[in-house]
Order: structure tokens, then sequence, then C-alpha cells
């Protein structure tokens, strides 16, 4: 948060200087007024010193921007106008990101600029899809209305989102647990056997020298396997974030049995609930569907809009592309056809999207029932086959003792 160095008088008229944390320096002044100071002069303090450091892009958190909107919308609807909502709302968000956005929003808007138009100069905070409904309500009169659609999108959305990803942490997390467990198992345990093992000189079986094989490698090049875990994680990152390997990335998700259907239907939830908000509320079709390429995150799904949005220019049907692509099924796009010969495209969209939000609830729930007792299995039979390997020479050992 930017830092000001302000000059003044108290309330005793007392000369006053110091130095003030504000978001902006109009919100300085407000500050230092609230606590009896007269501002007479006041400055930004520039330099390395006074910059807040951060690490890696700002972004607002998703629930904090569902609850913004929700909280947007109901003091619209109780009669406030949209200069003191945002004010209310600035000083009431706890995200500091969302907080600066809406503080320069409001000074904006007490010069008279729209709010969608001030709003577009802060992209990481409010997304083409929001700023796009924005400018649909202002131009139709009815902004409280699209707020409110905009609180039921972004809530389906972030409820569809939270469900992917719960049922996403819990085999993640096993999964690491368990590599982490086989590791400590090779690394620690196993050696220990090894000498003694050879001490007796007796044949070990193929799965002991194996193991044993194993767990030697683990002790010498354990930080090859950390390194090798450090570049899976920086190749995937980079990857998301450049468009070509991005497209791949997304096809061997969509591809991965089971786990494939979940990207793939939550996708096409947001796909489909977003164009039907876009289309209620009056966006021209090829601007709808240029803002849902950007912000669907899928670069299959993207690349087949794209192709449906040249399709659109052409002439031809919205559905073209999307039915000779598989990761549309087929539902998609016959129900984009009949709403495009009826006239109720936005209504369709709306089912399809309803349809596809339950479809991820309930294999949500199905996976987490699914992957528990497998993941479970999978690590039973890894531990045991180190166990049984140590387990069966030691046997051998015994009874030639005997």
């Amino acid at each position: 948060m930017p830092m000001f160095q302000y000059e003044g008088r108290d309330r005793y008229g007392r000369k006053k200087t110091g130095k003030v944390s504000s978001i902006s320096q109009r919100q300085a002044i407000v500050q230092l007024r609230e606590q009896g100071v007269a501002v007479k002069s006041i400055q930004e303090m520039k330099g390395i010193l006074y910059k807040e450091v951060s690490l890696g892009a700002k972004k607002v958190k998703t629930k904090d921007f569902v609850i913004y909107i929700r909280q947007f919308s109901t003091l619209l609807k109780a009669g406030i106008s949209v200069v003191d909502c945002t004010r209310i709302l600035s000083q009431q968000t706890t995200n500091k990101l969302l907080q600066q956005a809406l503080t320069e929003i409001v000074e904006g808007l007490e010069e008279g600029n729209p709010f969608s138009e001030l709003a577009e100069r802060h992209r990481k905070v409010f997304p083409p899809f929001f700023t796009n409904m924005l400018k649909a309500g202002e131009a139709g009169g009815n902004l409280d209305e699209i707020l409110d659609r905009l609180a039921t999108y972004y809530e389906k959305q972030y409820k569809t989102i939270q469900k992917v990803k719960s049922a996403m942490t819990y085999p993640i997390f096993l999964g690491i647990s368990s590599i982490g467990i086989v590791i400590f198992l090779l690394a620690t345990v196993v050696p220990t056997f090894t000498d003694m093992f050879e001490s007796f000189g007796s044949e070990l079986p193929p799965v002991t020298r194996f193991v044993i094989n194993v767990g030697d490698f683990v002790q010498s090049f354990w930080y090859l396997i950390i390194l090798f875990g450090l570049l899976v994680y920086f190749g995937i990152l980079y990857a998301r974030r450049n468009k070509r390997s991005k497209y791949y990335l997304d096809y061997f998700l969509l591809k991965i049995p089971v786990i494939g259907k979940v990207f793939q239907q939550a996708a096409l939830a947001r796909m489909t609930r977003t164009l039907a908000s876009l289309f209620s509320s009056s966006v021209p079709i090829l601007q709808a569907i240029s803002i849902v390429e950007r912000i669907i995150e899928n670069e299959v799904m993207a690349k087949v809009l794209r192709d449906s949005r040249i399709s659109l220019e052409s002439g031809q049907s919205l559905a073209t592309p999307m039915q000779k692509h598989w990761v549309f099924p087929p539902m998609v796009s016959h129900m984009i056809v009949v709403g495009e010969k009826s006239g109720s495209l936005d209504i369709i969209l709306d089912k399809v999207a309803d349809y596809y939000e339950a479809e991820v609830d309930q294999i949500t729930e199905q996976l987490k029932s699914l992957i528990e007792p497998i993941m479970i299995a999978l690590l039973a039979v890894v531990v045991g086959t180190i166990v049984g390997s140590i387990a069966i020479p030691m046997f051998d050992i015994f009874n030639k003792i005997q």
C-alpha cells in the first residue's frame, strides 16, 4: 500500500506532520480528516523502501469476488446509488487489490464516468465477462437485474470449481503421501536389511534384489528425485502460461479416464452458463463468443469456439464446428441447433448448464468414493511388496539357522 507524507494542523491549530499508509492520496486525506487533521500538503513517498513487496501476480480470490458481487447486487436493489454502493464496499472488503480498485472507481464515478468503463481499467480484478455484462445493464437501464444475474452466475461457478477441486485434492494428497512413504521405506528401512542379507551370502529372490536396487538408487540419487519433481511442477506452470503447450496439457487432462470427464463437464457447464448470461443480456453473439474464448480456461474448447465464431461470420451455424469435435457431446450441439432455430438460445443454454452442473456434482461424489479404495489398495500393494521382499529372504535365513 502506498505511503504518503503530509503536513497540516490538528483541531487545536497545532502544526502536525507525519506519514500515513493508504490506498490513494484522496483516501489518505479522508483518513487524516477523520483523525482531526486538516491537511495542508500531502505527497506520495517514492522509492523502493516505500513500495509494497509482492511475490507473483496479484489476484482477487474467487470467494472475495463472489461476496462482493452479491453485496453489490443487494445494496443496489435496496435503492442505494452505484457511487454509495461502491464506497461502502471499498471500505468493507478485506481484499487489498479489490479495495484499491473500488476506491479508484469511486473517484471516477464522482467525476461522472460509467462503472463499466472504470472497471475495464482494472482487468486483474474485473474479468471481461463482468464488464461486458455491466455495459449491457447500463445501456438497458437494468443494472440491478444484471448484477443479480452476475451474482447467481459467479456463485454457481464458484460451487462447481470447488466441487472439482475437492474431488482432485484428496487423491493428490494421498498420492503425494504414498510416494513419501515409499521413498522413506526405500531410503531408510530397506538399506538396514541389505547388509544383513549380504553377510549371510544367501541368494536373494528377484523381487528382493529389485527393491534393494531401487532403495540404493533412492539413497544415492535422492536429489535427482527432488529435481525431477521440481522440473515437473515448473513444467506444468510453464505449460499453463503458454497457449500452445496449454492446448496439449488440456487435451491430455480431458483424455484421462474418469477425471477427464469431470474437467470436460465442468468446462461445458462454465461455457454454456456464460454464453446464456451474455445472450440474455443482449450482448452481440460474436462478442459473446470472443469473451467466452478468453475466460473458459480450456484451450481445446476455446479453439472450437474460435472455429464457431468463424462459422458464424461466414453465415453458418454456431454448432457446426462443435458437431465435428469430440470435446462437445452430441447433446450440446443438438441443443444449440434447436436454440438457434427457435430463437431461445439463452434459455436452452441455461438448461444445458443446469444439466452439466448437476452432472459435475454427481460424478465428483462418485469419484471421491471410487478413488479412496483404489488409492488405499495401490498403497497396500506397493508397501506390501516392499515388506514382502524383506520378509521372504528373512524366513529363508531363519530356516537355515534352525
